[in-house]
């Protein structure tokens, strides 16, 4: 029988292992960690985001800030509801959040883990962890596999290994092009008066705009210790993970914090003006944020709280709606966030054949997942793709 072997035993591996003919095949999955799936395990705060109920291939690859080209004929083959029939019929119920996230009905992604392994113990698939591939030779039509725990032949490789700069180095050496990794998806450090004391305080919908990139996003945004985060920053931080590298994490961000227009801002102002005179400022609920942003909003303002609606004066209100809606900060540096470490970089698209993932430059030899050069922002999208990848990567296998 012919030798698969899988080096990494993460997201793409194990989908990819799950899907084999093991009558076909004798398959190994090699992991240099003591534990596979490590990536699965704290996924959307241990709960294992497993995708994003988006079932338009089209426009599913939007969510990629790369790879969205090369994706698209991917998910036209294997897309989100493909993976929650999967599960399904491995009696996994999945359920669908308001924001489309997809997790297990369990909220436990041991259930997602467990049913990997439920999975390769069927298939007779031998797993091997604390196993660290130190090179790939390739002799005649065979790969010699070198571990810490002996030689591995193969007739044929998965490489799924994530992108650990060892693992990049070991597939750079057998040819491959390797576009240098940055960090995607991370939070902005901030040190500002604005946000000092006021971690946790979260705003539905915000603006973010980078002015130096002319780019910007909308979505929930939440102060933390170190400064902002939420969907909003990590959006433009994936979108922008390659500038935002080479300005090294120094740059001005413009936020608006009710993701309203300041001219509309200042007429809803003035009508409240109009109706309230009497109350004071402090306690004037105006905008759809909390007591403590309002009164700290007020404070940087230099406006009084205890001053009535009435006698605000027209510099003050321009002073506090410029804070509300057009406030800069200094970002000074990045904070990675932590159940979606993800990074942009890897290996060059150009090289692979997206019809079923194959190498162009090595015979019998498949990349999947976060090795290669593909990213997108949070949401369960960066599983979607290695399942995805994987489920190509088993029909080529299967059907040869």
């Amino acid at each position: 029988m012919k030798q698969i072997i899988i080096i990494g035993g993460g997201a793409a591996g194990f989908f990819c292992a799950s899907n084999l003919d093991e009558k076909k095949y004798t398959i190994t999955i090699l992991e240099q960690n003591s534990d596979v799936l490590q990536k699965v395990k704290i996924s959307g705060g241990g709960r294992c985001n497993v995708t994003h109920a988006c079932f338009d291939p089209r426009e599913l690859v939007q969510f990629y800030p790369r790879g969205n080209k090369e994706l698209l004929s991917v998910f036209t083959k294997f897309q989100p509801g493909d993976t929650m029939e999967w599960f399904d019929q491995r009696n996994v119920p999945l359920k669908i959040e308001n924001d489309n996230r997809t997790f297990p009905e369990s909220n436990s992604s041991q259930t997602i883990i467990n049913t990997f392994l439920n999975e390769t113990q069927k298939k007779n698939i031998s797993v091997k962890t604390k196993c660290t591939v130190k090179e790939i030779e390739k002799q005649d039509t065979k790969y010699i596999v070198k571990t810490n725990s002996g030689d591995f032949e193969a007739d044929y490789i998965v490489y799924t290994t994530g992108s650990s700069p060892k693992s990049l180095k070991i597939i750079e050496n057998l040819g491959h092009k390797i576009v240098d990794l940055v960090p995607s998806l991370f939070t902005f450090n901030i040190k500002d008066e604005l946000l000092k004391d006021l971690p946790g305080t979260s705003f539905e919908n915000a603006g973010i705009s980078i002015p130096k990139l002319k780019t910007e996003e909308s979505g929930p945004l939440l102060i933390t210790h170190w400064g902002l985060s939420g969907p909003a920053v990590l959006k433009i931080s994936a979108w922008e993970a390659i500038s935002l590298a080479k300005l090294k994490y120094n740059f001005e961000i413009e936020v608006n914090f009710i993701s309203i227009d300041i001219d509309e801002a200042e007429e809803m102002f003035q009508n409240f003006k109009q109706s309230n005179p009497k109350k004071t400022i402090g306690q004037s609920k105006i905008f759809d944020i909390t007591n403590r942003f309002w009164q700290k909003i007020l404070e940087i303002s230099k406006v009084d709280l205890n001053k009535q609606v009435a006698n605000i004066s027209g510099k003050e209100m321009q002073k506090v709606l410029e804070n509300l809606c057009q406030k800069k900060f200094q970002v000074t540096g990045k904070s990675t966030f932590k159940d979606e470490f993800v990074t942009a970089g890897g290996v060059d698209l150009k090289e692979i054949n997206f019809k079923n993932m194959s190498s162009k430059l090595l015979p019998n030899f498949y990349i999947a997942g976060e090795v290669l050069n593909i990213d997108a922002v949070t949401g369960g999208f960066n599983f979607q793709a290695c399942w995805s990848e994987g489920w190509l990567i088993a029909q080529d296998l299967n059907g040869l």
